[in-house]
């Protein structure tokens, strides 16, 4: 996992809208909010609360990517049914999310069934200022604390 302090790894992930999102072509600060799967209940929660909460993160000069290991497709329809204003990316793989927070693999004891732990990350120039990581999949993040970094 990477820690507080650490240089951020740069990546390059499709969104669901099939465009290429490299995390250095973004500036100020940007806040990654890795997830376990669309369509998931305190997914749904945790990512229509960074919705709603999103003017007060432009405001901070803040941009949030979601990334999960769910397909473009299954990030595109989960955006639309919940009217997600942001990017989710798709890790297709967890290649990524192994690198920041660590993955579950053989997630609720179906095998070969891994999913990003739920993670969130604040990166600026290439360096991260926050770092959060639950093994519980059914906690959420502490959204104050996360306002408090921006």
């Amino acid at each position: 996992m990477l820690e507080r302090g650490s240089k951020a790894i740069d990546f390059e992930l499709v969104d669901h809208e099939l465009n290429k999102v490299r995390l250095s072509n973004f500036g100020g600060k940007i806040v990654l909010v890795f997830y376990p799967g669309a369509f998931t209940s305190v997914c749904e929660k945790e990512l229509c609360t960074f919705r709603d909460i999103i003017a007060k993160f432009n405001n901070l000069n803040a941009t949030v990517l979601g990334i999960s290991v769910d397909s473009p497709f299954a990030n595109k329809a989960f955006a639309e049914k919940n009217r997600i204003n942001f990017k989710l990316l798709s890790d297709f793989g967890g290649l990524v999310s192994k690198q920041y927070g660590g993955v579950h693999e053989d997630f609720i004891g179906i095998a070969n069934y891994t999913v990003s732990k739920r993670a969130v990350f604040v990166v600026e120039n290439g360096i991260i200022l926050y770092a959060w990581v639950t093994e519980d999949p059914r906690v959420e993040p502490p959204y104050e604390e996360i306002e408090k970094v921006l």
